[in-house]
């Protein structure tokens, strides 16, 4: 069973991808999202060359293959890219094979404990608690991640005093039993990352994502070793030799690879084993509602140092406008707190018909 067509649907922020084999099996997958488009046009250019009459089955002997072939060019765009192929194949398996991608990986469809995931920082404490507050009554989350600091903010907030208003308001509006976890996005130097993490472990937050810039692995190994509370990382990161390090240093307490930054599930697996090793637990990055967060709870669902919960977005369109209308039934209903990974076969979900209408259109074909 061999690749003989490989199409990508595009728009500036979303790039979905199909892959169909010379006998007529295929499967959706996705670029990584933020300039989709460019990710689209690597993809035709430096992934399908090598891709092309490839066998569709050894999806991690393909993957290495396009890293080995575009070896000059190690850098986000081509796993961005590379992701579009692997998740594609995931999906075309399962659909041959008539099993969700978490069964492939040895998993079982289950339900997942989801966090609301806040992305913004142009929000009062105030505003965000309410905000907190108001989801937890309609769809029963008990887990909640807001941001501190200003991103890669060289010690600024995002106003003066955010941080040290956030932090208490969240936690006075869901009372003590609220699961709290904060992201930093690279705000902070180590002495200053250490002052917030105390005002974090004071008000019982678990999580402290990204405390000081990322490629700063030394300065964030200095914050955990420093607090008691889990100082976790790895989202922007995709190079495998970096993952050992990382992993092999403690810089974190828990990983967060990106399916899509990461270039899809093979790699992404290679991490969570690394971290298993290392006895770390994996919580991955999807920080919206394209395929990225469909592509975690399949894996979140087989993998055996899942951490425990899935990042949900709580954007809407006046975040996201890009994620609206993009599948015939959205996977991300939330019951009791919690998604449910999809039983059908491959991921679960078909892409709206009227959106692929309306996207850019590009094949690359085997001769």
């Amino acid at each position: 069973m061999k690749i003989q067509r490989i199409e990508s649907f595009c728009t500036g922020d979303v790039g979905f991808v199909r892959v169909t084999t010379d006998d007529g099996a295929f499967g959706w997958g996705q670029v990584s999202t933020y300039h989709a488009d460019i990710s689209a046009l690597v993809l035709h250019r430096q992934v399908a060359p090598w891709v092309l009459g490839q066998d569709a089955v050894d999806i991690d002997a393909l993957v290495d293959r396009v890293c080995e072939c575009e070896h000059k060019f190690p850098g986000s765009h081509l796993y961005r890219a590379i992701g579009g192929i692997d998740t594609a194949l995931w999906d075309l398996r399962g659909r041959l094979e008539g099993k969700p991608v978490c069964a492939l990986l040895g998993g079982t469809p289950r339900p997942l404990r989801a966090y609301a995931s806040s992305m913004k920082r142009d929000i009062t404490p105030e505003q965000e608690a309410a905000r907190f507050a108001a989801l937890r009554e309609r769809h029963g989350f008990d887990s909640f991640k807001f941001r501190v600091g200003a991103e890669y903010g060289h010690d600024r907030d995002e106003w003066p005093g955010r941080t040290e208003a956030i932090v208490p308001a969240i936690r006075r509006a869901l009372g003590p039993d609220a699961t709290l976890l904060v992201d930093a996005n690279s705000a902070f130097s180590p002495a200053r990352a250490i002052q917030v993490g105390h005002l974090l472990q004071d008000h019982g937050v678990v999580h402290y994502e990204e405390p000081c810039p990322y490629w700063e692995l030394e300065q964030t190994r200095q914050v955990r070793e420093a607090l008691a509370l889990d100082v976790t990382g790895g989202e922007q990161d995709n190079y495998l030799p970096l993952w050992k390090h990382m992993i092999e240093m403690r810089a974190v307490d828990v990983v967060q690879p990106d399916v899509c930054y990461m270039g899809g599930i093979a790699r992404t697996l290679r991490v969570a084993r690394m971290a298993q090793a290392a006895g770390l637990p994996c919580t991955p990055h999807s920080a919206n509602l394209s395929m990225v967060t469909l592509f975690t709870m399949h894996l979140l669902g087989a993998i055996p140092n899942a951490g425990p919960y899935l990042e949900l977005s709580i954007e809407g369109p006046d975040y996201y406008p890009w994620q609206e209308g993009l599948f015939v039934e959205s996977p991300y209903g939330v019951h009791n707190g919690q998604v449910r990974i999809p039983e059908a076969p491959g991921w679960g979900v078909e892409i709206q018909p009227e959106w692929l209408a309306r996207a850019a259109h590009c094949v690359s074909e085997r001769v």
